[in-house]
């Protein structure tokens, strides 16, 4: 169905679960308590940021992931796409329509000028040009070096761009909503289900970002089944024998930089939608490393696995970071007191400002004992449980000799 497989459609169908009871499914325990607290991830802002970082890394996937051309620059496209969004609020209204139609197209500019120029070059010289470009662009937006050129304010410089009242926003009109809306529907309107101690939160925002990345996913999977896609590893496989072909491969290279930086201009518009206010600091390098952090966790060249290796450090960075000295004597409170002071300054450096040390545990753990991502446990997992049915299978079937 849709064009997919039985087991591609079957993926697609868990993912689009997912997402629609996430608000659920994230929320295991109920609000008040501890556990809950600390553990709940069902919140409508980090559940944006799941889907949207989830597409981001889809995007980057279908580069990396097929093709094997590593960049270090895709925060660029991040960047240039929540800067249209916002200009589009400025300039047109708080409709996301158009909003998130020019971080699209713009970012799809941006990536086919440095795409060609970039791709001139393979290996280490292609992630080297990339994160230059980068990193000029960055520099650009946090000086607002356009905006100075011009007299006028483009990216306003390291304050950041934002709606101010005095904007034109010439498309609005008496009574419109001044947040970002779908044709009326704010995006940060929410109905809250309460169930005995639980709250489940369900945001138009979160949905909207959600759908967008269901239909990224969608089209990644028939990217990588289409004889595009087929193109595209062979590359991988060995470039130098498909040139000596007569096949021109710099197109189809140009051709996945293209719809790559178009989906991170798609998260950027979507964080934009989000938040109506975004700043140079989405373009800085560290920010295009934690986008190949984010596929090589969950699983290079796989379907699913960026979207999880998105979900891990984004939970990383707002659940662990956000734990503390009190919680953790709150959780050993049954221990004698050495001991729970024992644990709290053993665990201390793993959490709240640290969570990066746990992140940099889980990697390095991830990359020496599974180079294949948190897909490839997985995968180890359904393995172990397959044979282990069919050793009960086997010795249910086998006979008892006659006596």
């Amino acid at each position: 169905m849709l064009g997919l497989n039985s087991r591609d459609f079957r993926l697609f169908l868990i993912v689009c679960a997912l997402c629609v009871f996430a608000p659920i499914l994230l929320n295991p325990f109920p609000v008040a308590s501890s556990l809950g607290e600390s553990f709940n991830a069902g919140y409508p802002a980090l559940m944006q940021r799941f889907v949207i970082f989830g597409l981001l890394v889809i995007g980057f996937n279908i580069l990396f992931g097929l093709t094997g051309y590593l960049s270090f620059g895709h925060a660029a496209f991040l960047g240039v796409g929540s800067f249209a969004a916002v200009w589009m609020f400025k300039l047109l209204s708080y409709n996301v329509v158009p909003a998130i139609i020019l971080s699209v197209v713009v970012a799809g500019l941006f990536s086919v000028v440095i795409g060609y120029i970039a791709l001139r070059r393979s290996g280490i010289y292609f992630s080297i040009l990339t994160l230059a470009f980068a990193q000029m662009m960055y520099s650009i937006a946090f000086s607002d070096l356009v905006g100075k050129l011009f007299g006028t304010i483009v990216t306003n410089g390291e304050t950041g761009l934002q709606v101010y009242n005095d904007d034109p926003q010439i498309l609005m009109s008496e009574g419109s909503p001044t947040v970002p809306h779908l044709f009326g529907l704010e995006m940060n309107s929410a109905f809250t289900w309460k169930v005995g101690g639980w709250e489940f939160v369900f945001q138009n925002g979160y949905y909207l970002s959600a759908i967008f990345m269901i239909l990224g996913f969608y089209l990644s999977i028939r990217i990588f089944r289409s004889p595009f896609g087929m193109m595209l590893r062979a590359i991988k496989s060995n470039q130098t024998r498909m040139s000596y072909t007569g096949l021109d491969t710099k197109p189809y290279m140009l051709a996945a930089f293209v719809i790559s930086g178009m989906y991170a201009g798609l998260a950027g518009g979507l964080l934009a939608a989000m938040d109506p206010l975004t700043g140079a600091e989405r373009m800085f390098w560290t920010a295009s490393g934690e986008i190949v952090v984010m596929a090589i966790l969950g699983g290079v060249g796989t379907l699913v696995g960026p979207v999880l290796g998105a979900g891990v450090i984004k939970y990383l960075e707002n659940i662990v970071s956000k734990i503390n000295d009190s919680i953790l004597h709150n959780w050993f409170a049954f221990m004698p007191d050495w001991l729970e002071n024992l644990m709290v300054t053993v665990i201390h450096p793993f959490i709240g400002k640290g969570w990066h040390l746990t992140l940099g545990l889980l990697f390095m753990a991830v990359v020496i004992f599974l180079p294949g991502g948190l897909m490839q446990l997985g995968e180890k997992i359904a393995t172990l449980f397959g044979r282990k049915k069919k050793s009960d299978d086997a010795k249910s079937g086998a006979t008892e000799p006659a006596e």
